[in-house]
């Protein structure tokens, strides 16, 4: 599965329309909606703002658009078939119009509005998504420093984020890394793992 690697912003104008492409990778429907919320705050007097998302949460795919008041299979339809062509998910992008006095008929808007998504991805840059989980690893204090040696020589190869870190009788540390990374923690005897 393919996804793209950053946040990007791209922007061009067709006779004398101005088209700016917000994209971004996102992991669940709900940071989908905020970023493309987001945008529709920040340009309140486009003309339009096409929204479109793409996301596989818990397995599920989720692909949503509209043609926020443009004619309709205009907008939305043509970057969708993009993300199709290119087959790239979790992914969430907006193409805000400011309309420039010439009407650029059916055909340029289908046009123009599949080239905002194709040159947003390409900015934002392609790259193959690997599934990241959440787990719970609690041990002794005893444990720590190996634990700590652990997790800063796979940080790279894993994507491991500590998002949280809590000490009591014994250390509990919530991450988030590459689903891979289960079956190493496993292999630690002195961990207990909780996949959530």
């Amino acid at each position: 599965m393919k996804t793209v690697e950053k946040e990007t912003v791209i922007e061009f104008e067709e006779k004398k329309s101005k088209f700016i492409g917000y994209i971004k990778p996102v992991f669940t429907v709900e940071e989908a909606e905020k970023f493309i919320g987001s945008i529709k705050e920040m340009h309140p007097n486009a003309t339009h703002n096409v929204p479109l998302y793409r996301v596989v949460e818990n397995g599920q795919e989720y692909f949503k658009y509209n043609d926020d008041g443009e004619p309709a299979n205009t907008a939305g339809k043509p970057m969708a078939e993009i993300l199709n062509i290119l087959d790239v998910y979790n992914v969430a992008i907006v193409a805000t119009r400011y309309f420039g006095g010439i009407k650029l008929g059916a055909g340029g808007l289908i046009r123009n509005y599949a080239k905002t998504a194709k040159i947003a991805v390409n900015e934002a840059g392609i790259t193959d998504y690997k599934e990241k989980s959440l787990f719970i690893i609690d041990y002794d204090y005893e444990y720590t420093g190996e634990m700590e040696s652990f997790l800063n020589a796979h940080k790279k190869e894993y994507e491991i984020e500590i998002t949280e870190k809590n000490y009591a009788n014994r250390v509990t540390m919530k991450i988030k890394a590459d689903s891979e990374i289960e079956e190493k923690l496993n292999e630690m005897n002195r961990l207990i793992v909780i996949k959530l």
